[in-house]
């Protein structure tokens, strides 16, 4: 089950989806949260617990309503975030996590990078963009943008939950990513026990697309280790 970014959609995956199928043999599913791509568009500001609220009420749902039992989860940045937070509140509910750019709490560095973003939204056609693969783009972008930005996010931190966390972790990161530290990977690598840690190089946030090959040989062997 894949679990897209913080601005990410069906669409926005592109071809990794049947790629990851074909490299690993197994089914791969993506969905849209509400608020992106083609689902429902968002109606209200996100809170300080949108991504809880993601892993504790929606994710459980969707995975009964598909009948699907223990997946493994692969999440990206927000996405990564809410898996970790799903399986230390489920612990039953996840086989594993594959987890690009996690977020376990906010950095000075992610601030910086999200304000840039707001900036290159009103200054150039980014959100026109966005609109390819969203509803509502504006909407989309604000939501995301508004509650990384609110003051009250700067306390948002989950680093509580990861010791509860018992199953296998496999954490892929570029090495420029512009949205996170090593420091994120450092405190999820402590506090939980079966990780694997990979750094890649010439990657920024999004290591599925910059360093497409590697990630799927990592996460293809990560799976074999799989009882």
């Amino acid at each position: 089950m894949l679990l897209h970014e913080g601005l990410g959609s069906i669409e926005l995956w592109r071809d990794f989806p049947p790629q990851l199928a074909a490299a690993t043999g197994r089914e791969v599913i993506a969905y849209s949260r509400y608020g992106h791509g083609r689902s429902e568009q968002l109606h209200e500001a996100r809170t300080t617990e949108y991504m809880h609220d993601e892993a504790r009420i929606v994710l459980p749902e969707l995975l009964r309503a598909l009948q699907l039992d223990a997946p493994v989860l692969f999440g990206h940045s927000d996405g990564a975030s809410i898996a970790l937070i799903y399986a230390a509140s489920i612990p039953a509910g996840a086989t594993a996590l594959i987890l690009e750019a996690p977020h376990v709490f906010v950095e000075p560095l992610t601030i910086r990078s999200i304000e840039l973003a707001r900036d290159t939204a009103a200054q150039t056609d980014l959100l026109e963009k966005l609109g390819r693969y969203h509803a509502d783009a504006a909407a989309t972008f604000r939501g995301w943008n508004d509650i990384w930005l609110h003051p009250e996010f700067a306390q948002w931190d989950i680093t509580a939950l990861l010791p509860s966390v018992a199953i296998p972790v496999l954490l892929l990161q570029g090495r420029d990513d512009e949205y996170g530290t090593i420091a994120q990977l450092d405190a999820i690598a402590a506090a939980v026990k079966h990780t694997s840690t990979v750094l890649l190089a010439d990657c920024g946030h999004s290591p599925h697309r910059a360093q497409t090959a590697q990630v799927l040989d990592r996460t293809r062997d990560f799976l074999a280790t799989l009882p």
